[in-house]
């Protein structure tokens, strides 16, 4: 069982650095309002919070949502910056079991923090907090990896980690929804956007990359270093990064019966 004392990341070290990270594509926000109907007044759990990347562009179109997130550094971020609204509540939980009441939501959203967890699970926890025909919505920002100067890191990286890899955040989620049994066929979506940020900030945005320090190991500051090199040659201050914001919306199927346990399979 998933429990509150084993979580496979802490993002403690990584927190500060998260609020360097760029937003979401507006576009691929809007598109989940015009596919979903999420609009003002509907409730919300935004799952695996972090510092409310997600959060802020859904309390901003009058979402009520409960904010969990189990890493007290990455929630104290989050709260700071959703002060402004009334209609944000954090609580700390993990997505495999969030101790919400069974169908108490319209919508359990993930952003970046669905490919942390062990999926199956988390959806059948979905299924369980989610009204029938509620929404799961997971959404990703992804480096487009052919842009010239994200190839050349992409190579360095692997240069130093031949067999490196990006996990389940860069697969089609449709599968695993599919085999929870819980959900209609999902829909996928991607919207392009490119972010103009200053060379300091996307630097720092490095040091939140968890899944590169947890395989670089004790290589990690090298890797960062090395990173920071590419990029000082255009002696730029500010660097243009093409992003993919990709959303994976499925919807919940009606109910046959209740859900009663957290882990247990379909």
């Amino acid at each position: 069982m998933t429990t509150r004392q084993h979580l496979d990341w802490d993002y403690t070290a990584l927190a500060d650095a998260y609020l360097s990270r760029p937003g979401y594509a507006d576009g691929a926000i809007d598109r989940l309002v015009e596919i979903t109907g999420l609009g003002a007044g509907m409730r919300v759990l935004d799952l695996g919070a972090g510092a409310g990347h997600l959060t802020i562009p859904l309390a901003e179109r009058g979402c009520v949502v409960v904010a969990l997130e189990p890493n007290l550094a990455m929630r104290s971020h989050g709260i700071e910056r959703t002060r402004r609204f009334s209609t944000v509540r954090w609580i700390d939980g993990v997505m495999e079991e969030t101790g919400q009441a069974p169908a108490s939501v319209g919508f359990c959203t993930y952003g970046s923090s669905f490919g942390v967890v062990d999926r199956l699970v988390t959806l059948r926890e979905a299924a369980r907090v989610l009204e029938d025909r509620g929404w799961f919505v997971s959404i990703f920002n992804h480096r487009v990896l052919a842009d010239p100067l994200q190839a050349e890191i992409e190579a360095f990286i692997r240069s130093y980690i031949p067999d490196f890899s990006y996990g389940s955040r860069r697969e089609e989620q449709t599968d695993v929804i599919a085999a929870s049994g819980f959900f209609e066929p999902a829909i996928t979506s991607e919207v392009p956007v490119s972010h103009s940020l200053p060379v300091n900030q996307w630097l720092d945005a490095w040091q939140s990359h968890a899944t590169l320090r947890r395989q670089a190991g004790d290589r990690f500051p090298a890797l960062v270093d090395g990173i920071a090199s590419i990029i000082s040659r255009s002696r730029a201050e500010t660097i243009d990064v093409p992003y993919l914001t990709r959303l994976c919306l499925a919807r919940r199927r009606a109910r046959c019966g209740a859900i009663t346990s957290f882990v247990s399979g379909p």
